[in-house]
């Protein structure tokens, strides 16, 4: 016990001594301003840009602590995204021979723009999601939506660490 405590305490020193932020830090400071998000909208899959754009909006607020604005005229920050591509991989069958494992992969481009500096960032994200379905089932689009949803804020999590480390550029 004794032990635990003396490296909680020293790392717990460490940490403030040499002045580690998280990067949720560097991240809230480059978007806590009025931030606009614009979804490329795919005329095959409109319902995966919905998720992606919820999921963003999700992030921002809950983390970040964002403040959302309707158009970007009011933006400081505009936020555009673009579904690369959805996919879905089989991982596992069953002893039948049906489909039982599966990987959902969301893969996004960023272009970051602040009206202030000027400065425009480009940069792609991806995500993924294990999931299963039940023995004898196939893959519905019910299965689809969850995967990609999950798959979705997956990616937007590396959204943050991305807006953080091009802060120091």
């Amino acid at each position: 016990m004794f032990k635990k405590t003396t490296l909680f305490l020293l790392l717990a020193i460490f940490f403030s001594s040499c002045g580690y932020k998280p990067s949720a830090y560097y991240a809230k400071e480059q978007l806590d301003k009025n931030v606009y998000v614009r979804v490329e909208i795919r005329a095959n899959d409109p319902r995966n840009s919905i998720l992606v754009k919820d999921a963003v909006t999700k992030i921002l607020i809950q983390k970040i602590d964002s403040k959302l604005v309707d158009n970007e005229f009011e933006a400081d920050v505009i936020i555009d995204l673009s579904i690369k591509s959805v996919s879905f991989n089989v991982l596992q069958y069953d002893k039948d021979g049906y489909n039982k494992l599966y990987k959902a992969n969301v893969n996004l481009g960023v272009k970051y723009f602040t009206k202030g500096t000027g400065k425009t960032i480009r940069f792609d994200i991806s995500g993924e999601y294990d999931f299963a379905i039940g023995q004898g089932v196939t893959l519905n689009d019910t299965h689809r939506f969850e995967a990609v949803s999950k798959a979705s804020d997956m990616a937007v999590s590396e959204l943050l660490s991305r807006v953080a480390v091009a802060s120091f550029e």
